[in-house]
């Protein structure tokens, strides 16, 4: 298979998924964005697709919490659909509200392969305030989604993005290798002197897998990074590389997490 099709989940107060969708299809794939509604009536239809991503967004207005409602919605119309899809060799990828979802639908980190039960959340900020800035990430090459990938800078934006479990699970999610990313000082934390870790996430933990490495959650958007003029420092690095004699790139580094996605199908 060359060309995956990709499921990108769109509805009420979903607002990243046009993004989402070109950063897909820039990396090969054949993305679709299709309404929550839509696959309801047709659930059928997920089994078409070779990758499903809950984009970010604030989906039902986080009413009732960050992303509660959209993973009721899905729990109660087509988890037996999605339950499907995790089983087979698909992949599957939450960012930032999508990764609330993931987290209350239990996909993640699924300790004991327990999908279904939500063992850990993502909480309201240390500093009770809404963020919106760049990050330094350093990255685990335990998932297809991460392959290959070592550290990156990504823009984050929510006010529910603290990772929380509690001290036996966060034992476990180390211990059995379910971090993906965490904060970390680097560039971007050193050029503007900013905390690492911006929201208080336990284990500095910005993103986790479940157990088959296919199912990623992340708070930081990668679709946000997939233009190398997106990043705030993109001219003084321009620069760096330009002296150094190095190739100038015109691509984001977020765009090596959506190309290792399409790559898993060939």
């Amino acid at each position: 298979m060359t060309n995956p099709r990709v499921l990108v989940l769109t509805g009420y107060g979903i607002n990243c998924d046009d993004e989402t969708q070109f950063a897909f299809q820039k990396a090969g794939a054949r993305a679709e964005k299709v309404h929550i509604n839509d696959l309801i009536a047709t659930p059928n239809n997920l089994k078409e697709y070779q990758i499903l991503v809950f984009p970010g967004g604030f989906s039902y207005g986080d009413d009732t919490g960050a992303g509660i409602a959209l993973a009721n919605k899905i729990r109660n119309h087509l988890w037996e659909e999605v339950r499907d899809f995790v089983d087979r060799d698909r992949l599957v990828q939450g960012i930032c509200n999508g990764f609330q979802v993931l987290v209350n639908l239990g996909l993640v980190p699924a300790l004991g392969r327990e999908y279904g039960t939500p063992q850990a959340a993502l909480v309201h900020n240390n500093c009770a305030r809404y963020l919106d800035r760049w990050v330094d990430l350093s990255f685990l090459g335990n998932s297809p989604w991460t392959r290959g990938i070592s550290s990156m800078s990504l823009p984050i934006a929510h006010g529910e993005g603290k990772f929380y479990a509690d001290a036996e699970t966060l034992k476990a999610i180390n211990t059995k290798g379910l971090v993906a990313a965490r904060y970390c000082h680097g560039h971007i934390c050193s050029s503007q002197n900013l905390p690492a870790n911006p929201n208080g996430s336990l284990d500095d933990i910005a993103g986790i897998i479940d157990p088959s490495g296919r199912v990623l959650g992340m708070m930081p958007h990668p679709e946000r990074a997939v233009h190398y003029t997106q990043h705030p420092s993109w001219t003084l690095l321009r620069e760096h590389q330009r002296r150094s004699g190095l190739q100038i790139s015109e691509e984001g580094l977020g765009m090596q997490i959506f190309r290792n996605g399409v790559e898993y199908f060939r």
